[in-house]
């Protein structure tokens, strides 16, 4: 990283209890908030490009649109290329539901472009992931950040990249052992396999960064968060927890087609109380209903 990338994180790290949630209005954010700036140009940016960080929106926009039309919503994709902001949003303005994101989170060295895709379902999954909603399970239209990111590594990555060859994707990329291991006990197919290991990585791709924003980069699928939340927290997770929700998304097998329902939290996902070791949401920020 550039001495004045670091200069920034140093300046802007901050705890998650103290972080805005991506909130309704859109001035919350997908990350914790941050003044960090990455420009077009960078020397500290990846190898993101405009080409890469447009398709990678276009991708979940072209599946995601007439989904969005059927539940009775405008998807408008705000696509900030220029603006150096290192985060996310979205917000709902009548049936305008807008996903607002920015170059400057894209070129974040930590983040990969299928990071970046998981960020755009993610925002996508504060209109359409379900329950919990923030602030109950009816007080607001947007999923809270637990669901976003479950619903990211449950629908809509899987939904976005299944009849793309996985197989070919993944070879000869480095695909943690736990990753491997947990896709390959669940999925009985190597194409679903494939799948499985691509979006875990994507997750983890998020969830260094949002654990280096949040203080602490040490995340890793073989660490799981072992808190147990009394209650629902409807805000950001730590970076840990968060991994921990984006890989049980991708290890939950119940169809795509089994759609999350905006007020019941059990449709559509996968439960305990239904034989489900893993794909379950993470104690670590849900607390399961005494019908779970």
């Amino acid at each position: 990283m550039t001495k004045g990338i670091l200069v920034a994180l140093m300046a802007t790290t901050l705890t998650f209890s103290q972080a805005f949630s991506c909130d309704e209005h859109g001035r919350g954010g997908f990350a914790p908030e941050n003044n960090l700036q990455i420009a077009v140009g960078d020397k500290a940016a990846n190898n993101m490009t405009e080409e890469l960080f447009l398709d990678a929106i276009s991708r979940v926009s072209t599946v995601y649109a007439p989904i969005v039309a059927e539940k009775g919503g405008k998807l408008i994709m705000n696509n900030r290329w220029t603006d150096n902001t290192v985060n996310a949003s979205a917000q709902q303005s009548g049936k305008n539901w807008q996903v607002n994101m920015y170059g400057g989170l894209a070129r974040h060295p930590l983040v990969t472009v299928d990071g970046f895709m998981m960020v755009v379902c993610h925002e996508l999954g504060h209109h359409i992931g379900g329950a919990p909603r923030k602030g109950g399970f009816g007080s607001s239209w947007a999923s809270n950040e637990g669901q976003a990111d479950y619903f990211a590594g449950l629908k809509c990555m899987r939904r976005v990249l299944e009849k793309e060859d996985n197989i070919a994707f993944i070879e000869g990329k480095t695909i943690d052992a736990e990753a491997v291991a947990k896709c390959e006990s669940v999925y009985k197919t190597e194409a679903d396999q494939a799948l499985c290991k691509r979006i875990s990585m994507a997750g983890k791709s998020l969830a260094m960064l949002l654990g280096e924003l949040g203080g602490n980069s040490n995340v890793n699928f073989t660490t799981p968060d072992p808190k147990i939340v009394s209650r629902t927290n409807d805000n950001h997770p730590e970076g840990q927890c968060r991994l921990d929700t984006y890989f049980h998304g991708a290890l939950c097998d119940k169809a795509v087609s089994d759609d999350v329902d905006s007020k019941d939290a059990l449709k559509g996902v996968c439960l305990k109380k239904d034989g489900y070791a893993v794909g379950v949401r993470p104690l670590c920020w849900y607390k399961p209903g005494s019908n779970e």
